[in-house]
């Protein structure tokens, strides 16, 4: 993921202003890392031009060698729903339908047949231990359920990228912890990228690489090596049927 010299409109009351953007190389994620970034404003803004949800007035977006700023919003639509996965702070599932369902909204908009979303939904909602779960209703699910099933969501379509936001911001310590688990291993065992926006120091110890921004400037940009595993022995993680 390489942002390069990009920034969007912020419009206030009587007040159009312009976000500056962090700086000209903000993230490089590459497969099998996780970047965190630790920020005080604009951080949702910053998700969602990464996610192409928002587009930038200037600069360019890079991701997986596709500049995405380049795309019309047709293009971007189905561009983010084959390559892109978003875990909220809050979980966002539609209270009417079933975990099952929710997990399976973002297939729907890619050319699928209903037995290959069945296989994909299941083996994601295994993946975060809720293979049980899947007729159950979000009020019938715990608060850290639920946020399973949002990361399940993210990670059905097998995307290029999972974007965080504040993904253990609204959990207690315990679900927190289950939680960063569960990411560390989807980013271990499945290659996915994760970028997570957090405010969490918990939280961002898992990353492989970590800048800390401060009003569109980073601060501190540290690539480490991993923290020692977490304890306890888990099945591994599969994308596929096979």
């Amino acid at each position: 993921v390489r942002c390069r010299n990009f920034s969007t409109p912020v419009v206030k009351p009587a007040e159009p202003s312009t976000v500056p953007a962090p700086v000209k190389k903000f993230l490089r994620a590459v497969v099998k890392n996780v970047a965190s970034a630790s920020m005080n404003v604009d951080q949702k803004t910053l998700l969602n031009l990464i996610a192409s949800i928002d587009r930038p007035d200037s600069g360019r977006i890079v991701i997986d060698n596709t500049d995405i700023t380049k795309m019309s919003r047709t293009q971007l639509a189905h561009w983010r729903a084959a390559h892109i996965g978003y875990i909220f702070q809050t979980h966002h599932l539609v209270p009417v339908l079933t975990a099952y369902e929710n997990v399976e909204m973002p297939l729907l908009l890619l050319p699928m047949s209903r037995a290959e979303r069945r296989k994909r939904i299941l083996v994601a909602l295994e993946a975060v231990d809720l293979l049980d779960r899947a007729s159950h209703y979000p009020r019938q699910l715990s608060g850290g359920q639920e946020q399973r099933v949002g990361i399940a969501r993210a990670i059905v379509a097998n995307p290029t990228v999972v974007v965080a936001d504040e993904p253990t911001g609204d959990l207690d310590a315990d679900t927190s912890q289950q939680i960063l688990t569960l990411l560390k291993r989807l980013n271990d065992e499945l290659n996915t990228t994760l970028l997570m926006v957090t405010h969490d120091d918990q939280a961002a110890a898992i990353a492989g690489r970590r800048c800390r921004l401060d009003h569109g400037k980073i601060l501190e940009d540290k690539t480490r090596s991993r923290l020692g595993e977490q304890s306890g022995v888990h099945p591994p993680l599969h994308t596929s049927g096979g």
